[in-house]
This record gives C-alpha cells, structure tokens and sequence, in this order.
C-alpha cells in the first residue's frame, strides 16, 4: 500500500517471499462497523421513506454479487412498493378467506396489513436449474447468499430489514400471486424501511461455541 503526501492510502502490490505479488487492499472501518451492527429490525418499526429509484437499483446490484457456482443466477427478486403493497394484500387476504372460511372478520384484511406495514418488500425466489451440473443445494445456498447481501446493502444504506417467511411465501397458490412458477420457490420476504428506533440487539453465540479448527 502506498501512502501519499496528502495522506491517502492506494491499493498496491506487495511480493511474497516466493516472488508472487499480491495486492494490498485496505480495510474499511465504516463498512465493518456498520456489519458489526447489523440486526433484523420489527416489521412494524420499519418507517418510511423508503429506497429511492437510485437506492433500489443499488440494493438489488449488490444483491447479485454472490457465490454462484457455475453462473446460473438461481434467483430473482420480486419488487413490491408503492399502491402495489395493499393491491397484493387485497388478494391476498382475499384468497386467505377462500382458504379459512371461518376466519374472523377481525382478520379479514391482515395481509393487507401486512403488506403495508413496510414502505419496500423484496421477494427472494428461488429458482434452481435440476438439470445443471451444479448440485441443486449449492444453487439453494446461493439464494440464501443473494437475501443476506441485500440486508447487507440495506444496512450500509442505512436502512432496516425484516426477512420473513410467512403464509403467503409457503403456499403455492399465494406464492403465485407473485408469478412465482413451478420449479421456483419463495424463499423469504425482506421488507426494507427506515428504523423508527434504535432495538436491543440479540444475544450473538460466543464464537468458542460454533468454531472449530480442523487439524489433522
């Protein structure tokens, strides 16, 4: 790394004892104080405003930059915001009632509800390819990858989020509400807003506890 009269700091290339050169990325204190406090906020504690058209297409950007074995892009996002919210909860709670008829009518429009409560919902799918050489879990894992760096970008933006899988994710037939498709599968609801407090973070496991070297 060079450092300059001006006091910055270049990326650079070091050579390591065997005369391969390595480049010398710097570390981002920002961006890992920011991971460091990462957590999962209420759905009802994620406030407007919401992502503007600049911060969206930055989220779902990042949100691509994941291990994807063999290049397959095994996912895709749904975009919910706007007047779309309470017209997916409209059916939603529509088909809900079809589904429970003795629901009460104190839950009549819960997903409505549901739906509004957060100014943005991105809805992971999963879509792995079974013909592919790529083992269908490794394809399975990249999905979980995509949904943990659009938190991850949400955070750095500073926004909050609710990753979720509720009823309308797991049944087939609300999931195609959604134009999810035979051979795809929701894999959670990441609602995204700004925080209207600052919450308690939860007990983390103490890294002894979930660690271990392997030795042989």
């Amino acid at each position: 790394m060079t450092q300059h009269s001006n006091g910055h700091h270049t990326h650079g290339a070091a050579l390591e004892p065997g005369g391969v050169s390595v480049r010398i990325i710097p570390p981002l204190q920002e961006m890992l104080a920011r991971l460091e406090t990462r957590r999962s906020a209420p759905l009802r504690g994620l406030v407007e405003p919401g992502p503007n058209r600049e911060e969206l297409d930055c989220l779902l950007r990042l949100a691509t930059r994941v291990p994807d074995h063999g290049r397959l892009v095994p996912w895709r996002f749904v975009v919910i915001e706007g007047e779309a919210r309470g017209a997916l909860g409209e059916r939603l709670d529509a088909l809900y009632a079809l589904q429970n008829p003795s629901l009460p009518d104190s839950k009549a429009d819960m997903w409505t509800l549901y739906m509004r409560r957060a100014p943005l919902t991105i809805v992971l799918v999963s879509r792995p390819d079974p013909a592919a050489k790529v083992p269908e879990w490794n394809q399975v894992l990249s999905v979980g990858a995509a949904g943990m760096a659009l938190t991850a970008a949400a955070a750095a933006l500073g926004f909050a989020t609710q990753w979720l899988l509720k009823w309308p994710g797991r049944d087939p037939d609300a999931a195609a509400l959604l134009g999810v498709t035979a051979g795809e599968r929701v894999a959670g609801f990441i609602h995204i807003g700004r925080p209207d407090r600052i919450n308690e973070d939860r007990p983390r496991p103490a890294l002894e506890n979930v660690v271990s070297h392997w030795r042989p």
